[in-house]
């Protein structure tokens, strides 16, 4: 791995602890809480690609593993791993993975490829992955999970949205472009 892509990985790392400060909105009939920090899963898999997205999630993940508060409400720890939302945290890297892989294919880049990535794939695979992990844990029906869950969605749709646009206006902008164009080309040189 190069400096630079250590520093991309390690920036969205960051990112992601500083969208953890800001306070969760906690409802009364569930325990996973609303959060931004689906914002951050959306810009690393759109903005560096299927690995390093992959990777950035992957470290944040370790590091709230190892007891770092950096997830929204100041948590932290192996405890938020056996908890209700563990289903959610595990679906990041794979998400951001996913949502990299499917930006590359495309030859030419528009506004409504990202956001249809983002949309469907995106917040579709992170709820395919949470729900029934969330419906074990509370030990509830699979259906009572995916009721509980629609609360999310008016403002993951939102967060896809607001990704969507600021994915489709850095990947253009000449500096960032520039500077991730070799690990988009590494990426597909590697054939994901």
């Amino acid at each position: 791995m190069k400096i630079k892509e250590i520093t991309y990985v390690a920036m969205f790392a960051a990112v992601m602890g500083v969208l953890g400060q800001v306070p969760p909105i906690m409802l009364s009939f569930t325990p996973v809480p609303i959060t931004l920090q689906t914002l951050g899963v959306i810009l690393s898999g759109g903005l560096l690609g299927a690995r390093l997205g992959a990777m950035s999630q992957t470290v944040f993940l370790l590091l709230v593993a190892v007891g770092m508060p950096l997830l929204s409400g100041g948590r932290g720890g192996l405890s938020v791993f056996a908890g209700p939302s563990v289903g959610y945290l595990i679906s990041w890297p794979i998400t951001a993975f996913c949502i990299g892989f499917l930006l590359s294919r495309f030859q030419t880049l528009k506004l409504q490829h990202v956001l249809l990535i983002n949309l469907t794939v995106g917040i579709l695979l992170i709820y395919l992955i949470g729900i029934p992990i969330q419906a074990v844990i509370m030990e509830i029906p699979f259906l009572t999970a995916v009721k509980l869950s629609l609360v999310y969605i008016p403002g993951d749709v939102l967060k896809a949205i607001l990704a969507s646009f600021l994915v489709y206006k850095l990947r253009k902008h000449p500096v960032f472009s520039r500077s991730l164009a070799t690990s988009y080309s590494y990426q597909s040189s590697k054939n994901i």
